[in-house]
């Protein structure tokens, strides 16, 4: 496929950033990944720096370029969400670190709000919960900690963006500022009913207007690079939240599929349709792609804490060396020997949404050892998503009996095995296990003619693995019994508010 059209998907993650060349048949032609630093300035508060961000995307942008024969078509942008930028319009300087989605530091606002009574009126027209992991309350605080950046808000002077409109700004030259439904869905600050910015939750947060980026489709005209950037003019036609991006990866494009990211958090997506379906289990209500100015829907649940457990277990315990090791591990014992892990080390995602809860381990006698911790880890994101799929069958009013996974933890083999028997359905793991990238190609590649419709993305979607349940409905039960367990004795004892 020599010949074949190129596409570049810039994946800007949690952790690192990365740059990926595909084909149109969705082949890896070209990687680069850079990896930067995570600043932790409080307890409970998570920050990056954006010049450092945009150097590791820029670098690995521009490596995987060079090392490319072919023309790139177009350029896809998916991107951590929620995380919060602030910048000047004219120097395009950043006024603040960037406030990771994982952030925690404005719990109390969230809680005051909730005590207001705003909580409905904010569910009815975000489908969100009112919960400091979403934008709204972060630009809020930049905008009142950092000196005069509300006055300069006023003026215009200031532009706000989640990290995909950051990046589009930086790669046209400050040229476009825009971000796709995707990622306005999950400010807080847009209503996913009118497809539009709401002046009653920018009242609420109090949020100027003017600080706004314009909201566009997800394969849409989002510019050109700038040449002086990337030495030439490529078109920028696609654009998606990890999430969203990796449910177009796994092609998830009928009602009822259901696909689960597993890299830093874990994020299960299900595709609901032209039906925003509100939640009655603190699930999320979020758009999933819009395409000609119609949005498709999806229920999502949101696990804080997948991998990042493991990096702790590398990088705070050092009981392991690297990632892999867990697989091993966690293979050599038997079974759990009633140690859990839960990671809730910034808060509880759903269906719980408690922003005080600390991570906690259950279960330890003198015989735990490094395996144990391993093991629990690797089970702790199996629990979650257990609880994820179990609110969203009742949602939903019927059962799920499949599901697609994929990020960077699944090619352990153990842990997907570990999830089918936990969960109790079927996990399929696709060939290509670039999804979330993918998916940007792809919506880039729509925009640019490169594919006609997203029954040809679908068609392109071939599995590599299916793990089936081997555990006993009763070993299942018993095993769930003892993570409610220790989810609930976690939240009796929560941490410090921030």
């Amino acid at each position: 496929m020599s010949d074949s059209p190129l596409l570049l998907a810039i994946d800007q993650g949690t952790t690192s950033s990365r740059a990926i060349v595909f084909d149109a048949g969705g082949s890896v032609r070209t990687v680069a990944q850079r990896e930067f630093t995570q600043h932790f300035p409080a307890g409970g508060w998570v920050e990056h720096d954006p010049e450092e961000l945009w150097s590791a995307t820029l670098a690995v942008t521009r490596e995987a370029l060079a090392a490319t024969s072919g023309t790139v078509a177009a350029i896809g942008i998916t991107n951590q969400r929620e995380t919060t930028v602030v910048w000047d319009r004219v120097s395009g300087a950043p006024i603040h670190r960037a406030i990771v989605w994982q952030d925690r530091r404005t719990a109390a606002q969230c809680r005051a709000l909730r005590d207001a009574g705003h909580g409905p009126t904010v569910g009815e027209k975000t489908g969100l919960l009112l919960d400091p992991y979403f934008s709204a309350t972060k630009l809020a605080w930049i905008l009142d900690h950092v000196d005069g950046a509300r006055d300069r808000a006023a003026a215009g002077e200031l532009a706000f963006g989640t990290i995909d409109t950051f990046l589009i700004w930086r790669l046209t030259g400050g040229r476009v500022h825009a971000t796709d439904a995707t990622n306005a869905s999950r400010t807080l600050l847009f209503d996913i009913h009118a497809q539009r910015w709401d002046d009653t939750l920018l009242r609420l947060f109090d949020v100027p207007r003017d600080v706004l980026p314009e909201v566009r489709d997800s394969a849409a005209d989002f510019g050109v690079t700038a040449v002086d950037v990337l030495g030439c003019a490529i078109p920028i036609a696609g654009v998606a939240g990890d999430q969203q991006a990796a449910t177009v990866g796994q092609a998830c494009f009928e009602p009822g599929m259901m696909k689960s990211t597993y890299g830093t958090g874990c994020f299960a997506v299900m595709n609901t349709g032209v039906e925003a379906v509100r939640s009655r289990n603190r699930l999320l209500t979020t758009v999933a792609w819009r395409l000609e100015a119609k949005p498709t829907y999806a229920l999502e649940g949101s696990i804080f804490v997948a991998g990042a457990a493991v990096q702790w277990l590398r990088d705070g315990l050092r009981v392991i060396e690297d990632a892999p090791q867990t697989e091993a591990l966690a293979a050599g014992l038997p079974g759990s020997d009633g140690v859990y892990l839960v990671p809730a080390f910034t808060g509880l995602g759903a269906p719980h949404w408690n922003p005080d809860a600390r991570g906690a381990l259950f279960g330890l006698t003198r015989d735990t050892g490094p395996a144990h911790l391993a093991r629990a880890a690797l089970e702790s994101v199996c629990f979650q998503t257990r609880d994820l799929i179990a609110a969203m069958e009742a949602d939903r009013g019927a059962a799920i009996d499949r599901l697609r996974v994929d990020g960077g933890m699944v090619g352990n083999a153990w842990l997907l095995q570990a999830l089918a028997d936990i969960v109790g359905v079927a996990v399929e793991r696709p060939r290509n296990a670039e999804t979330t990238a993918l998916g940007a190609a792809y919506l880039a590649g729509l925009q640019t003619g490169v594919f006609r419709s997203v029954d040809d993305i679908g068609v392109r979607w071939a599995r590599d693995a299916e793990f089936t349940p081997r555990m006993p409905d009763r070993e299942r039960d018993r095993l769930a019994r003892g993570w409610k367990s220790a989810v609930a004795r976690t939240l009796e004892h929560r941490g410090p508010s921030p």
